[in-house]
């Protein structure tokens, strides 16, 4: 709640952006959304608060805190401001907020009131205890998309892993300091397609190889067919984002920034 609250300061209505309009990682959050929607109603009406409590344990701990505040830290935090991505991100965590407060209230009913006031006592929004649950749009679920994401998050799990024994080693630091290639069966060429690797892996640069796997690459055993290899990135780092470019370097008036960081502040200084 404490980095839901950080990351909307400022958020407004003029910075909304409609489901139909948001890159397809912030609509499948949406979806897992409304899957737990459900079952948080199907609970409450069965006064059933220890099942609803740990799924919502769950949504916070694996959905976002491992996952998608994880991948959108960067956007959040380098994007600029009126950047399209930035904007469903800030929009997506609106709409977290405003139902995980409430789905929270009857466990932890004193976070959720002070997380309620911290966002709405100005506006006189009085208690958190004296509001209804939210409806889902019945187009925020989409299962098809859902199935998508969880292999998706899979094969990101075989990455990770392979970069925490890189770590382990001390072969490099951060994540940002990495190129993976990732070698993958060829059905895995459709959930990829026109996925960002390199933002979804926390990396630097990524490449997919289809085919067979090679023998002396990292690999999970609960996860066919996919196999990783870490390589240093290419580049020097920028100094805003952190990440390692080859780019980095080619702005003369900007020369320790990458070319995403030299339009994001060449915008801030302009709205100055």
């Amino acid at each position: 709640m404490r980095y839901l609250l950080g990351a909307l300061d400022g958020f407004s209505d003029s910075e909304r952006v409609a489901a139909k309009d948001m890159p397809e990682l912030e609509r499948y959050i949406l979806h897992r959304l409304a899957e737990t929607d459900a079952l948080v109603r199907e609970t409450v009406e069965a006064y059933d608060f220890h099942t609803m409590f740990t799924a919502l344990h769950n949504f916070c701990a694996v959905d976002l805190s491992a996952f998608y505040f994880d991948v959108r830290k960067d956007s959040l935090y380098c994007d600029a401001p009126n950047a399209a991505r930035r904007r469903a991100t800030r929009t997506v965590l609106d709409h977290v907020f405003e139902h995980l407060v409430r789905w929270l209230a009857p466990v932890l009913c004193f976070t959720a009131e002070e997380a309620w006031l911290s966002r709405h006592g100005d506006a006189g929004e009085s208690s958190v205890h004296l509001q209804l649950y939210r409806e889902i749009p019945s187009t925020w679920r989409n299962d098809t998309l859902g199935t998508k994401w969880a292999k998706i998050r899979e094969l990101r799990r075989v990455v990770t892993g392979a970069i925490e024994l890189e770590r382990a080693q001390k072969r490099i630091g951060s994540s940002l300091q990495a190129s993976v290639e990732i070698f993958a069966a060829p059905d895995w060429g459709t959930p990829l397609a026109g996925i960002d690797l390199p933002e979804l892996c926390i990396t630097s640069a990524a490449a997919l190889r289809l085919g067979e796997v090679p023998a002396d690459v990292f690999s999970l055993g609960d996860v066919p067919g996919v196999g990783v290899r870490v390589l240093s990135a290419p580049g020097d780092k920028c100094e805003r984002c952190w990440r390692v470019l080859p780019e980095v370097g080619a702005h003369e008036a900007h020369a320790d920034l990458c070319d995403r960081c030299t339009e994001a502040v060449e915008t801030l200084a302009g709205a100055k």
